[in-house]
């Protein structure tokens, strides 16, 4: 039997925000790989969509500096960002709309950068009452002693620091839950590296599945015939 408790996040109270992935915004970044950091946003959407978890998406000065949001993040949220031109998005009132449209009281936010733009937002955030998850390995900075002193300033002012893979894992939280098992199953495949390698052997060795793709076909073609 599985028990409800709201230290953990929860599909029916959290919304999940991403703040200014953008091009110009990724490149400043020097804190984790960027296509690592891409691969790690887009399963953090991909994470919501499955269990769905209202998400916000925001962009900062696109036509003048920053750049489109990711396609790759705009095709599995498939929404308009909230334009700002402030660094802090709390200050844009059409972000705080959105996220207070939402009815949710915890927050899991990331962001480009985080000594900034996640920073400010997550301390307004905290300061009006909302608790605060921050991702930190869907967000970056522009230097390692940057992103770090944001991390213990939001964590000292009571945010709590979590990975893409956490976030995954503590929504689903119970294998039994059938409804969403496939779905995170896929994205473990496609976007967590060696753990989705090691589903993919148990599924393939193990359990005797069908390998996937059209690669895997031409592979198991060419094997029969060898």
């Amino acid at each position: 039997m599985s028990y409800r408790t709201n230290a953990l996040i929860n599909a029916d109270d959290t919304a999940f925000i991403f703040i200014d992935h953008q091009p110009q915004m990724a490149f400043g970044v020097t804190t984790i790989d960027r296509q690592t950091l891409k691969n790690n946003t887009v399963a953090l959407a991909r994470t919501a969509k499955l269990f769905g978890v209202p998400t916000i998406l925001t962009s900062v000065e696109t036509e003048s500096f920053s750049g489109y949001i990711w396609p790759e993040l705009l095709n599995v949220v498939q929404q308009d960002p909230i334009e700002r031109s402030s660094m802090n998005a709390w200050d844009t009132d059409a972000f705080v709309a959105a996220v207070k449209a939402t009815g949710k009281k915890k927050l899991v936010m990331a962001a480009l950068w985080t000594e900034a733009c996640l920073l400010f937002p997550t301390l307004s955030a905290l300061e009006n009452g909302f608790e605060v998850f921050i991702v930190t390995d869907a967000s970056g900075g522009t230097s390692e002693e940057s992103h770090n002193a944001a991390v213990r300033r939001m964590e000292q002012a009571g945010a709590r620091s979590m990975t893409t893979i956490t976030a995954l894992l503590e929504l689903q939280r119970d294998w039994a839950k059938r409804d969403t098992y496939n779905g995170v199953m896929e994205i473990v495949r496609d976007n967590f590296g060696a753990y989705g390698m090691g589903v993919d052997y148990a599924y393939t060795h193990v359990h005797k599945a069908p390998q996937r793709g059209e690669f895997a076909h031409v592979v198991k073609g060419a094997a029969e015939h060898a």
